[in-house]
């Protein structure tokens, strides 16, 4: 990555971390932006979907079942939209789990640029092995 492409990746990941910040979720406030072309394509925090309560944990603290990751938000409002994903990059606050790792490669996305690593990197590994390019660029 050249410095101009860091510079904008730093800023791209500024913003997913205040995107975060609109969650509702009290163990893990995650932020998502889609780009290509230099251009926001899409953006998602995780949380419950639409029409749901907005409490992602139940009474004792466990994240319920039905809260979206950002990742997925991000990716399903473009499912929505006229925009496609196609050789877009995935800036997120923390790396994939297994599951959005699936959907991130079928959806087009060619790089994922995150900030902080998820315990479990097998989402990570997953995307490596499919050919999609990872930077993880820790916080300053």
């Amino acid at each position: 990555m050249d410095k101009k492409q860091l510079k904008f990746a730093r800023a791209y990941l500024r913003m997913a971390h205040e995107w975060a910040k609109l969650s509702h979720c009290s163990r893990k406030q995650v932020g998502a932006l889609i780009v290509r072309d230099r251009m926001i394509i899409s953006d998602g925090f995780n949380g419950t979907p639409s029409g749901f309560e907005n409490c992602c944990e139940d009474d004792e603290g466990v994240t319920k079942w039905e809260v979206l990751h950002a990742e997925a938000n991000a990716i399903l409002k473009v499912a929505a939209s006229t925009q496609s994903c196609k050789n877009a990059t995935l800036y997120i606050t923390l790396s994939p789990c297994k599951q959005c790792s699936k959907l991130i490669h079928q959806s087009g996305i060619k790089r994922v640029v995150y900030a902080k690593e998820y315990k479990d990197i097998s989402g990570v590994t997953f995307l490596e092995k499919a050919g999609v390019e990872i930077i993880h660029l820790p916080n300053e």
